[in-house]
């Protein structure tokens, strides 16, 4: 029998996303007021030293190729991941094979630990951080509510490589607080991984990361 996923969804806001030279905002309901998209005010904060060596060392041509890669596929699993949550009878359908199976992982581990669904790809957004986003999962992991994020990659990562990742899902957090007035103290990064039966699963209290947040964006 397949998983049927328990729903109390959240109101959703609806945010329009728009590109203003080649940068991602979102427009709040207010129809006028735009933020730039989570990922792009953490690309503009963080070290991005190891990124561009990374660049240097395959070359543009190359590091732009598997990041478009790259990018398919996430929102391939994104999007299965999406319509499994929902109980939508078929969640696979029309999806290459390939990306089907990088979803598995990613469905043994929700099968497993994750039920009561807050939010699914919910937008949310905040004008004290000056920033917008669309997280992939709110919902309870093992009884704890979670904001949860898919990840996609070739090869196992060491948490030091991945502190962005769980910026970012703070950065969700305080979002969904502020705007739902629901605790959210726990943060879960599910990275799905080739040629491995279980993703890697990084399960972090959100409380660590909040005064690196603090600091980045220049409250203290």
């Amino acid at each position: 029998m397949r998983k049927q996923f328990n729903h109390k969804l959240v109101p959703v806001f609806n945010l329009q996303r728009t590109e203003i030279d080649g940068v991602r905002y979102y427009v709040l309901p207010d129809g006028v007021t735009k933020l730039k998209s989570v990922t792009t005010v953490l690309s503009e904060k963080m070290d991005k030293t190891a990124l561009l060596e990374w660049k240097e060392r395959v070359g543009e041509d190359e590091a732009e190729k598997i990041s478009v890669q790259a990018a398919r596929r996430g929102t391939a699993v994104h999007s299965i991941a999406e319509r499994y949550i929902l109980n939508e009878e078929h969640p696979y359908k029309g999806e290459m094979p390939v990306n089907i199976e990088s979803f598995k992982p990613i469905k043994r581990e929700l099968d497993e630990h994750v039920d009561n669904i807050l939010g699914v790809e919910l937008p949310l957004f905040s004008k004290a951080l000056k920033c917008a986003g669309t997280t992939d999962l709110v919902a309870q992991y093992d009884g704890i509510t979670s904001i949860i994020d898919f990840k996609t990659s070739k090869k196992l990562k060491e948490p030091e490589w991945i502190e962005s990742y769980f910026l970012q899902s703070t950065i969700y957090s305080m979002m969904f607080e502020a705007l739902y007035k629901i605790n959210v103290p726990q943060i879960v990064i599910m990275i799905t991984v080739d040629h491995e039966l279980r993703p890697q699963t990084f399960v972090r209290e959100r409380a660590q990361y909040v005064n690196k947040v603090i600091e980045l964006f220049g409250f203290n």
